[in-house]
């Protein structure tokens, strides 16, 4: 009988999110981290600055459909006074609630951005991300509090963020991120 409740109450969830949204946007996790190091021969190698972050910008999601073929994550990343944007497509997404997207920002983004000072926790200011489908947006959240579209006045930097497939980190944790749609 405990195991006939325990379905119930887990296939009633699982109808009530399909019903509602096909997507939904779970956590929002931003994090600054250095350059992956690597090792190899046949050529000169040189070592990353350790003291240089990047950006990295981590999202969870949740999918309701068994498979999408497509959705695009757009990301709105206020970095001290400066409004970046950036999308990543992604293709053959399973249904879950462990999917992952990422987009980064180098550290020469960032000390351009920071003009020659410190980067710092503090000059990352919010993150928006939203989640589009056929053009429609499916859900969006906000790291922190702030006005709905908050970014929608500001002048918007596209260009200077990359997806995981464009980074040095193109190698690393295939199985946690969503297949970057790549143009064919």
């Amino acid at each position: 009988m405990k195991g006939i409740v325990a379905i119930t109450l887990v296939w009633g969830s699982i109808s009530a999110f399909g019903q509602t949204r096909d997507f939904q946007l779970l956590r929002i996790a931003p994090n600054f981290i250095s350059s992956p190091q690597f090792t190899y021969t046949g050529a000169q190698q040189y070592v990353a600055d350790l003291r240089e972050r990047w950006l990295e910008v981590e999202v969870t999601l949740a999918a309701a459909p068994e498979f999408s073929d497509e959705l695009t994550v757009k990301y709105f990343i206020l970095f001290n006074g400066k409004l970046l944007t950036g999308e990543v497509t992604h293709t053959n997404i399973p249904a879950g609630r462990e999917n992952r997207s990422v987009i980064y920002v180098t550290p020469k983004t960032l000390q351009r951005l920071m003009l020659g000072r410190t980067v710092t926790n503090a000059a990352l200011q919010n993150i928006t991300v939203q989640l589009l489908q056929q053009r429609g947006i499916k859900d969006e959240m906000t790291l922190t509090r702030a006005p709905v579209q908050w970014y929608a006045a500001m002048p918007q930097i596209a260009g200077l963020t990359l997806n995981k497939n464009e980074t040095p980190f193109a190698p690393l944790y295939w199985d946690r991120y969503l297949q970057v749609k790549t143009a064919r």
